[in-house]
Parts: structure tokens; C-alpha cells; sequence
């Protein structure tokens, strides 16, 4: 018996492994903290937050792109000397401002459950002394810091979960560029910077989540997704908590990985199958800092909140970016945004953290509403305020056991039903001011 019994654990213990292919892959189960999460912050912080003009492509539109954009050809030629050159930036990545518990406490203050850190975008830069970039990564130069380590520590002390941001292609990497001109046929890049930077990336730092970007030139065989993804789930020191995206290769986005991002900014419209995630930038025309962006270019606070609202009703989880200054500061806007989600999260996150989609996610009654449900309660989120003290909920379908309430408020609301079959009509009580302009209606003993 005691043989059997051995052989029935092995057997299972080697069930439970992945194989390299997607079909293998994609039958991992989520990690549940993701889901139960909802709300991220995204940070794209590094060499191309000195510049801070136009966006993080910078280097890429000034000299990659064939015809460069003529904007920051110009830019160039105004304020730099014409043998300047884009790794000339660098020291002027200098963080002497960057207090990593600072930025935890606004991280924290946002009501975000996880906090996603870019440690490498496609300009190659690493934001640790990664052995597989030398001299560029902000430990030889610029800041001369781990800035992945530090940040990961000061939001781990805040019990918020920890994920990194990384590029898997490089604009200017001579060994990519090679693969590249051989139609990806070989593996330099791969073989000797992605892949053993990766690795050390996870060992070091044990990211619970890796938000995988970069891939769309080459398709997943050139860059060992699979290969890296079996032994991420299988034998790295996160095997059993990390979460990841689906943007391991071309044509893979939307289709195979953890969690859907599909494409940046993505809506689904209607209630996807699978798990997915928003990225979000408060500025709309960047993900990284911009000396020169205006008021007018920003998402306004009701704007993120009913974004948020959509987005989990829909089954989502919500990530949210700010670019830092090259000096380590969050920008005051943002750090004012991020503040004013917490302020309302501190009220309304009973419907949004372990939320799942309710029967219905949207109506369009006497205004516009979104659902959310938790166990046995229906959340009903009113996006504007009313002209009248009345409400119509034509979805839900009432009992004699229906309570109503408002969050924030614990004195129960008086309500009608609309028809025999289902809705009713509540009775609000003046409305709080709120900078979000969201209220939420709690729903118990409903259908």
C-alpha cells in the first residue's frame, strides 16, 4: 500500500506540471490573488524620462523609424550638440529625489493591490544591475541603484504584490538586430541577453507578476516563450503565485498567457471569456514623463473612476500608469489622481475588490449604470449624478427580503418595485459631493 500510495503522489505531483506549448500552458489556473486584486498601478520609469519629450518611443521615432519624426529631429538639433547621442541621457537619470517608501505610501494611499514596475523597455535599460547589460542599467550609471530591488521592497512592506514590466526585444541590441536580419532564423539575442536576463530577473527579484511586452516582431518560438513559461510555472521560486500577460509572441496577444491585455487601452465592449486587464495611462498621450504635457492631455479623476468601473464590471482588473520625473519624482497631477482613486476606493471598494461580473454588467434606465455582485450582494454603480432623487433599476429582481443601501451610508433606502417580474425604483438621499461623480447602490435579497 505504501508503494501505491507513492506512486499515486508522483503521478499527481507530475501531472501537475506544464509542458512547453500552449495548450499546456494555457490550462494554468490563474493565481486568485490577480483577480481579487482589480486595481494596479503601472510606473514607466527610465532613460527615456530625461528627454521627456513626445513619449518612452523617443529614442526609436528620433533614430529607428525610417523617415525619424521630424519633431524630434528638431528637438535634437534646438537643445543638444549634434554629436549627442541617446545613451548620452543616461546621467541624467540621476533618482536623487527617488524615496522608494514615498512612492509605496502614494501606491498604497491609491487603494492599488499590486504595483507593476517596468525593469526593462525596449530601449534595453534595466532598472537593476542586471549581469547582462553592462554599463547600461541604472547601477553602473545614471542613478547607481537597484531600483527594481528597492521599490520591490518598500511595496512588499506594504503588503501590496509586485510585478515587473519587460521588453523582450530591444530597439538598437546588436545581437537582436543580427537575429533580425536573418529573418529570426538564429537566436543570438535570445540565447545570450533575453533569456539569462529573464532568468536572473525572476530568481533575484521574485516578481508575482511579469507583464511581458516587446514580442510583436518575432513569434514565440524565436523568443522560447514556451520553454520559459514551463519552467516559470514549474520549478522558479514563483511557480506557484505568478501571474502573466499574453504578449509572448506574434499573434499571440489575446489568445494564449495568463491574463488578456490584447492591446494597450483595450475594451472588450461586452464580458470577455477569459481574464483580462486594462492598462491605463493618466497621461493620454504618454506612458512615460513628458516635460511638455498639459492639463488638457490628462484623464480627469471622474474620467479614471468610471474607466475603472467599466472595466471591472466587465470581469477586468484595472492598471493605471504614471510616469515618475527623471529626478524620482511622481509628478504632483498624478500623485492628486492617484489619491482621489483611494479617497473613493476607501468607500466603494466593498463592489470592486473580489467582485465578479454580475448576470447583467451594464443598463440604460434613467441613467446610465454598471454591476458588479460579491456573494449575495448586487452593486449598482451610478455614473452621474441625478437631476432627481430617483433611481431605475430595471435588472434586478426583487423580494420581500430586498434591502437597499448606499455605500458610504449604512441607513437603509426606501424603494419601490417597478413591475411584478423585476426592478425597482430607489429613493436617494442627497449625495455626498464627490470629485468622482460615482455613487454605488448596494443591493441584498435581489436576483
Amino acid at each position: 500500500m505504501l508503494t501505491l500510495a507513492t506512486l499515486v503522489f508522483f503521478a499527481s505531483h507530475a501531472a501537475a506540471r506544464y509542458t512547453a506549448d500552449w495548450t499546456s500552458l494555457d490550462s494554468r489556473p490563474l493565481p486568485t490573488w490577480y483577480d481579487e486584486a482589480k486595481v494596479g498601478i503601472f510606473v514607466h520609469w527610465g532613460v527615456f524620462s530625461v528627454p521627456a519629450f513626445e513619449s518612452e518611443w523617443f529614442w526609436w521615432r528620433w533614430q529607428g523609424q525610417q523617415p525619424p519624426e521630424q519633431i524630434c529631429v528638431d528637438y535634437m538639433k534646438k537643445n543638444y550638440p549634434p554629436d549627442f547621442t541617446y545613451p548620452d541621457f543616461a546621467p541624467g537619470f540621476h533618482a536623487q529625489f527617488f524615496n522608494p517608501g514615498d512612492w509605496a505610501d502614494i501606491f498604497k494611499a491609491s487603494g492599488a493591490k499590486y504595483v507593476v514596475l517596468t525593469a526593462k523597455h525596449h530601449e534595453g535599460f534595466t532598472n537593476w544591475g542586471s549581469p547582462f547589460s553592462w554599463n547600461w542599467n541604472s547601477v553602473d550609471t545614471g542613478p547607481h541603484r537597484d531600483l527594481v530591488g528597492e521599490l520591490g521592497e518598500a511595496v512588499r512592506n506594504r503588503s501590496l504584490h509586485y510585478g515587473l514590466y519587460n521588453s523582450l526585444y530591444e530597439w538598437f541590441n546588436p545581437l537582436y538586430l543580427i537575429d533580425k536580419k536573418n529573418g529570426f532564423k538564429s537566436q543570438q539575442y535570445v540565447t545570450n541577453k533575453l533569456l539569462p536576463e529573464l532568468f536572473n530577473m525572476v530568481v533575484r527579484y521574485k516578481p508575482e507578476l511579469i507583464w511581458s511586452d516587446g514580442d510583436w516582431e518575432a513569434p514565440d518560438s524565436y523568443w522560447n516563450s514556451t520553454q520559459f513559461l514551463a519552467w516559470l510555472y514549474n520549478d522558479s521560486p514563483v511557480k506557484d503565485t505568478i501571474v502573466t500577460n499574453d504578449r509572448w509572441g506574434a499573434g499571440c496577444y489575446c489568445k494564449h498567457g495568463g491574463y488578456y491585455n490584447c492591446e494597450d487601452k483595450y475594451t472588450p465592449g461586452q464580458l470577455p471569456k477569459h481574464k483580462w486587464e486594462k492598462c491605463q495611462s493618466v497621461d493620454k498621450q504618454s506612458w512615460g514623463y513628458r516635460r511638455n504635457m498639459k492639463t488638457s492631455e490628462l484623464m480627469d479623476l471622474p474620467t479614471i473612476i468610471k474607466d475603472l468601473v467599466e472595466t471591472v464590471a466587465l470581469g477586468g482588473n484595472y492598471l493605471l500608469n504614471v510616469g515618475p520625473t527623471p529626478d524620482g519624482m511622481i509628478p504632483v497631477v498624478f500623485e492628486e489622481r492617484l489619491r482621489g482613486i483611494g479617497a473613493w476606493l476607501d468607500v466603494n471598494g466593498e463592489a470592486i475588490y473580489g467582485s465578479k461580473p454580475w448576470r447583467i454588467q451594464r443598463e440604460n434606465a434613467s441613467l446610465p449604470v454598471w454591476y458588479t455582485s460579491k456573494g449575495k450582494s448586487v452593486y449598482a454603480f451610478i455614473t452621474a449624478k441625478p437631476s432627481k432623487p430617483l433611481v431605475e433599476l430595471l435588472e434586478p429582481k426583487t423580494s420581500t427580503a430586498t434591502k437597499v443601501t448606499i455605500l458610504g451610508n449604512t441607513n437603509p433606502l426606501s424603494w419601490a418595485p417597478v413591475r411584478p417580474n423585476g426592478g425597482l425604483v430607489v429613493l436617494l438621499p442627497e449625495l455626498p459631493q464627490s470629485p468622482s461623480q460615482v455613487w454605488t447602490i448596494k443591493l441584498d435579497g435581489v436576483q
